[in-house]
């Protein structure tokens, strides 16, 4: 595809789609934004054999002057044509997000760096603890702080407080960086795939607390974590990211912490990168990803 204009004078949208599977999709897609003068800068696509269906997530940079609803009219004919499911995000509205922590916030601080050193394009508009741990960091960060303990009797209450700060700041998603305490199913349903989860382990793990002592009594020899958007089924919802470390027997069970904590962080991080860059696809109870 030609190029027209500068890239300094264009700006990126990403669009996804799924629908059945069958000749012609990719071209009619790509057709229509080379007509619109656009340039594509990624692209992947798969067909899952058994359900027939296919899955393309495009980037592309488009004249300045050319606006979303622009793009969306000239894209219909094939939206309607192959009854595609589609989402079109204008990639220079940055991202927000409420990040939520209990008293482990090494997974927030991870999350704050990288976006600090602008490999996480990202905004982060509140913090929200149950505890008063991350105060500090957001005051040294100029984040507003909300610290809402809960228990049995306001749990409904606080919950309804997070719907409001959700609204009231825009956020796109909420992370929770080791929140220790369980969403309610409605909120849960309420904010399907705008709420990403970190588990300390591989899903299905060890269950109750001091999961890694659990593991390390165990003899275990790998450990990792899993990144998950938060479903009504506790730590069964759609996976984004995983990863894992080989341990052994010479290791304590501090250890075992430090190097869980290590990879909480990251598989996070990743994960709402994937997010926040429109590359998670929610399938059922599966997600696709088209990661770089």
């Amino acid at each position: 595809m030609n190029r027209k204009g500068s890239a300094l004078s264009m700006k990126s949208f990403v669009f996804t789609l799924s629908c059945e599977d069958r000749p012609g999709i990719v071209a009619a897609v790509t057709t229509e934004l080379a007509d619109l003068g656009a340039n594509i800068a990624e692209s992947d696509q798969f067909w899952d054999q058994v359900t027939n269906r296919f899955f393309m997530r495009i980037s592309f940079l488009a004249p300045d002057t050319l606006t979303r609803d622009a793009i969306s009219k000239a894209l219909a004919p094939a939206i309607a044509r192959f009854d595609m499911k589609t989402e079109l995000t204008d990639q220079s509205q940055r991202k927000k997000m409420i990040v939520m922590v209990s008293k482990f916030d090494h997974a927030l601080l991870h999350i704050l760096y990288q976006i600090r050193v602008g490999w996480m394009d990202a905004e982060v508009v509140a913090i929200v603890s149950n505890h008063e741990d991350s105060r500090r960091t957001a005051e040294i960060e100029g984040i507003p702080f909300h610290y809402w303990p809960v228990n049995k009797d306001n749990k409904a209450q606080q919950e309804d407080k997070l719907l409001g700060l959700v609204k009231e700041t825009g956020a796109d998603l909420v992370v929770l960086a080791r929140y220790m305490q369980v969403l309610s199913d409605s909120l849960s349903k309420r904010l399907f795939g705008k709420v990403i989860n970190i588990h300390h382990s591989f899903l299905p793990s060890f269950k109750g607390a001091r999961p890694y002592h659990q593991a390390h009594e165990r003899g275990v020899k790998m450990i990792g974590a899993t990144a998950h958007y938060v479903t009504a089924d506790l730590d069964e919802g759609p996976i984004i990211e995983q990863d894992a470390e080989r341990v052994n027997h010479s290791l304590s069970a501090n250890d075992f912490v430090a190097r869980g904590r290590d990879i909480e962080a990251r598989v996070l991080a990743r994960a709402v990168k994937y997010h926040l860059e429109n590359r998670v696809m929610i399938v059922g109870n599966k997600t696709i990803v088209f990661a770089r």
